[in-house]
């Protein structure tokens, strides 16, 4: 197809817009001796795109005709929104340091204590409720120190660090989805479960030796590094490092057992969590203009907490639910390990973990057999405590936050 444009028409020597109304004619530069009504016949108006070449140096873009001057001025408006702004990236951020703060550090003795609980098949009383859990977990800080409530919270970061890394790659050289939109379909859904699924068993031997370091007694361990957890899982992958007893279960038989746990995990916490997030969106007040003081400054902290109170009643109802199988799953994952864990009856004692469990199936059954279906319930005192020392940091946060903004 040719061009419909004459031979001698020069695109970069249009000259745009002479006229800023809309109804105003276009004119057009006319060369080498043609008129400018030979040249409207080939030329049609280009888009008004500006710092495009339609343009000449010198000359700006036309735009549209001045609308009304607003009530308020523009040098009152724009400082006013800059504070707003300011403001609420300031409570957002503190309140989402305060959540992953309570998560990682703060919740890590609970979450220490318990796990020495699921794995102490000796232990008589089964702590479930927080009051023993908490008395216990003095006697463990007075005779060890504060320190042994946070062994091993480096590692979990690495664990993390792994699993998001190996997400990321994944996702990356696969066609495995790693978000689902909007529209999604069992396709896409599936993709998505098989790619939590490669990662938690990237992550399963780090997963190991991270939580060796967790329930290991602060008595006998030598202060690894925060490197140590990755080290001892390769040593697990590569049949190398510490020697390991003939009861050590081989990474092969976690697989289904660590897959299961974590998609059923994640299954759980991101249903509860999106219902959560529908019914208080659902609930919540219809929008309203802003208004100057305290309206507004609750209206950015509310614009933060329905995300992180879903968040954390996921989390909640995963953990409780999936209690057991995580009784189990660290059992399975300790065994044979050699590893000499805290006296959860007392507190001022060590034990070691000698258990021969043949898999999952016979882990379940020697439980029941021997210690009752509240036996895979030990140490469920500490989610109480976890759970509720999170939500009281996240309404004192919010108290604080409140407080500042309205007097700022």
């Amino acid at each position: 197809m040719t061009a419909r444009r004459p031979d001698s028409f020069d695109g970069l020597g249009y000259r745009g817009r002479e006229d800023l109304s809309y109804g105003g004619g276009y004119g057009g530069r006319s060369f080498n001796n043609s008129s400018n009504t030979d040249l409207q016949h080939w030329v049609t108006t280009p888009p008004d795109i500006p710092g495009s070449r339609n343009l000449h140096y010198g000359e700006r873009t036309p735009q549209f005709e001045t609308a009304a001057a607003p009530a308020v001025p523009s040098e009152d408006i724009q400082p006013a929104a800059g504070a707003s702004e300011h403001l609420n990236r300031f409570a957002g951020f503190g309140i989402g340091l305060a959540s992953l703060f309570t998560e990682n550090v703060l919740a890590h003795p609970c979450i220490m204590f318990r796990r020495q609980c699921q794995v102490n098949y000796h232990a008589k009383t089964f702590h479930l409720s927080p009051f023993t859990a908490v008395g216990v977990m003095y006697n463990i800080t007075k005779t060890q120190g504060p320190k042994a409530l946070w062994k091993g919270m480096g590692s979990t970061f690495v664990v993390q660090g792994v699993t998001l890394g190996a997400e990321g790659i994944i996702s990356e050289c696969t066609p495995l989805p790693r978000e689902l939109s909007h529209k999604w379909n069992p396709k896409q859904v599936l993709g998505h479960l098989v790619l939590k699924g490669l990662t938690y068993v990237v992550a399963m031997p780090f997963y190991s030796a991270s939580l060796i370091e967790t329930v290991q007694s602060e008595i006998i361990r030598d202060n690894p590094g925060i490197l140590e957890c990755v080290k001892e899982g390769l040593g697990r992958v590569l049949g190398m490092g510490i020697p390991h007893s003939k009861r050590l279960l081989p990474l092969w038989g976690l697989v289904f057992p660590t897959i299961l746990h974590g998609v059923l995990h994640y299954i759980i916490s991101s249903a509860v969590q999106k219902l959560v997030m529908f019914f208080l969106r659902r609930g919540g007040a219809p929008g309203r203009p802003a208004q100057a003081g305290s309206e507004t400054v609750q209206g950015m902290l509310d614009a933060y907490f329905p995300e992180l109170m879903a968040s954390f009643a996921g989390s909640l109802c995963a953990d409780v639910a999936l209690f057991p199988l995580e009784t189990v799953l660290h059992r399975l994952h300790i065994q044979g390990t050699r590893t000499i864990i805290d006296n959860t009856d007392l507190g001022f004692e060590v034990l070691p973990i000698n258990t021969q469990y043949e898999g999952m199936r016979d882990c379940v059954s020697a439980i029941r057999r021997e210690e009752g279906p509240l036996g895979f319930y030990k140490g469920f005192g500490t989610v109480v405590v976890q759970y509720s020392l999170h939500a009281a940091v996240l309404r004192i946060t919010k108290m604080i936050y409140s407080s500042l903004l309205q007097k700022a």
